[in-house]
């Protein structure tokens, strides 16, 4: 790997956060749509689109073909991966999987009960700034808080699980389109039953909460795997919304079928 004369004269700290600037970055142009699949994604012009250095996109576009975003073309570079139908269920079932044995693992490696404090503010937040009552609307400003705690929650769930190789594994995962917690959520609110999903997946997060705090590994793992099928079935309504889901993130990177209906 070459170093350019500008590369020398900056220390790994700076090579550090050029490179997170720069995996940031182009994980939001793939996922906003600035590129369509199949599109060739070269380092220079991204140095000069990013203005950042050479080295650290090189690095950035390795770290996003590591997570499934690029592809490397076999005489060089890397290439915008297109995703299959099949593809996203198998990563969103992937994720339910996953998830289902963290809820497992952290009711049978919970310690202390003090250990749930932080899941369980999360979800007085949830229940403060989305209100579900029948005949309340959800208000788009208090929404963006609404997913940055959603997808708090399922974290911090992985990471009671006490496993660094389940994390690793689940971030691998909910790097690809549509397979994150909050992916779909946003788009759930143009969509028919909104509320209904709204007020069943908050449920799924206190049943799953009850299920550890009484030590029911097996009853927590079936919620959180029941919890993540909610994805599946946004999924499938915002497919069958063009103008939904071009707002969608990754949307644009779905091959979707040369024929009607979804299998």
């Amino acid at each position: 790997m070459g170093f350019s004369a500008n590369d020398q004269k900056q220390g790994p700290s700076d090579f550090s956060s050029q490179t997170g600037r720069a995996v940031l970055k182009l994980r939001e142009m793939l996922l906003r749509g600035d590129f369509q699949p199949g599109e060739r994604v070269s380092e220079l012009p991204m140095v000069a689109r990013l203005g950042v250095s050479r080295t650290p996109i090189r690095l950035a576009l390795d770290r996003l073909a590591h997570e499934g975003l690029l592809e490397v073309w076999p005489t060089g570079g890397f290439v915008v991966r297109a995703f299959t139908l099949t593809d996203i269920y198998d990563a969103i079932e992937m994720r339910g999987v996953l998830e289902g044995t963290a809820a497992r693992l952290a009711a049978e490696r919970l310690q202390d009960p003090s250990e749930l404090d932080g899941l369980l503010k999360m979800q007085e937040e949830l229940d403060r700034v989305m209100p579900l009552s029948s005949d309340s609307v959800p208000n788009i400003d208090s929404f963006a808080q609404y997913l940055d705690l959603n997808e708090s929650f399922h974290s911090t769930l992985v990471d009671l699980a006490k496993s660094p190789m389940l994390r690793s594994a689940v971030a691998r995962v909910v790097s690809l389109p549509f397979a994150s917690p909050s992916a779909t959520v946003f788009a759930r609110l143009k969509l028919p039953k909104a509320k209904e999903l709204l007020t069943v997946a908050h449920e799924h997060h206190s049943a799953i909460m009850d299920a550890i705090v009484k030590r029911q590994g097996t009853r927590a793992e079936g919620l959180a795997r029941e919890h993540a099928c909610l994805a599946l079935r946004n999924l499938e309504a915002v497919l069958a919304d063009k103008e939904v889901l071009s707002t969608v993130p990754g949307g644009m990177l779905i091959r979707m079928p040369s024929v009607s209906g979804v299998a």
